[in-house]
């Protein structure tokens, strides 16, 4: 309980998407939607039990939990309790529907105010508490920025399943949401791609973080096309009912426009994993990042394939699936290892070594060391 550090709401993260994905896969297979309604409840353990351990940690321990909000590192996955949480909200209304139409609106907005909190808090923590560099820095600067476009997408899929009173405060909400998040992470995307250029690629035990390039590119163009297809329904009867179905085509557009950018990062994370993977590419908890900012990418495919229905798109996000699948399994059978050999349980926070920032950074995410 001491060393519980909020990385572990990664595992939700992916745990959640795999379910989404699932379950919107244009292939479906036997079993299949109960297995993905599975995975959610199972998702759902998993959050309610990470959460217990990690405010017990701020009750017990709050001296060193305090800690945690310098830490260079650890204090990013602050920014995966609004995204492991958000899924859970998704699944109510994959699963429930109109049946939990009530707890599904109240649950997005305590999403919504932990999303703000992380944007927030830990951006301030960065200028003012903690010590970072240019030729440090890596896509785990993306983690606390993204979870307000993240619950801006899940608005979408909320405010159609709620009263028109209420999906209008979600969507006009879920807006704001994504403008807070969207134009600075693409500020970040350009900040790291120069420090790949000049710096060149970080260390192996950080190798995974140039996946985590997919979440805000992926999840950002997902909740344009959902608020761009909700708002079609929503403003019906409101002044911006001539406009609703602008929205939809604007929205498809952005959505479409940022999917294509991630495609390229898609390609070069791939190429950097397999170039590591020759180097040996040692497991730690940031393996997670495997799972989830691919997911949404492979949520947003799947959205294009909706509303194009063309095939090689179709392919790709049976492909993405795919991966997606094999990732989690593999990083699900590692997490469960490292916790039966007690060798994931560490807060970095605590160390009393006084080395240089990538030592200490090493020493987070390198449980084999």
């Amino acid at each position: 309980m001491k060393n519980f550090t909020p990385n572990w709401f990664t595992l939700t993260m992916g745990t959640g998407i795999v379910a989404v994905d699932l379950h919107n896969s244009p292939y479906h297979f036997p079993y299949m939607i109960p297995l993905t309604k599975f995975l959610w409840e199972l998702n759902i353990v998993f959050f309610g039990i990470i959460s217990i351990l990690f405010i017990a940690r701020w009750i017990f321990f709050f001296d060193g939990a305090k800690k945690m909000l310098r830490h260079p590192v650890q204090s990013m996955f602050i920014g995966a309790i609004p995204m492991g949480f958000a899924t859970i909200v998704n699944g109510f209304v994959m699963f429930r529907g109109n049946q939990a139409s009530n707890l599904e609106y109240y649950l997005w907005w305590i999403d919504m105010v932990l999303a703000v909190i992380s944007g927030f808090l830990v951006p301030f923590y960065m200028f003012t508490e903690q010590e970072h560099s240019l030729d440090k820095m890596t896509g785990v600067w993306l983690l606390p920025i993204v979870p307000a476009e993240v619950t801006a997408a899940s608005g979408g899929l909320v405010a159609a399943h709620v009263a028109q009173a209420k999906a209008l405060y979600v969507v006009y909400t879920s807006y704001i949401l994504w403008s807070l998040s969207v134009p600075l992470a693409m500020s970040i995307l350009v900040i790291l791609f120069f420090r790949l250029a000049v710096h060149g690629l970080p260390h192996k035990d950080m190798a995974v973080s140039l996946w985590l390039t997919l979440g805000p590119i992926g999840t950002g163009a997902l909740a344009m096309f959902l608020l761009g297809q909700t708002s079609s329904g929503v403003f019906y009867g409101t002044e911006f009912e001539l406009f609703s179905r602008l929205f939809f085509r604007v929205g498809f557009m952005i959505g479409l426009l940022l999917w294509a950018y991630g495609l390229w990062w898609f390609v070069m994370a791939m190429m950097t994993t397999i170039k590591y993977l020759k180097e040996g590419l040692p497991f730690n908890m940031g393996w997670w990042g495997f799972t989830f900012p691919l997911g949404v990418f492979t949520a947003a495919t799947i959205q294009i394939w909706i509303f194009t229905g063309y095939p090689f798109v179709k392919i790709l996000s049976g492909i993405e699936i795919v991966m997606l699948t094999v990732f989690y399994l593999i990083v699900m059978i590692r997490t469960l290892q490292g916790v039966w050999h007690g060798s994931l349980f560490k807060a970095p926070c605590l160390s009393k070594e006084t080395g240089l920032p990538m030592e200490e950074i090493k020493e987070n995410i390198n449980i084999f060391k």
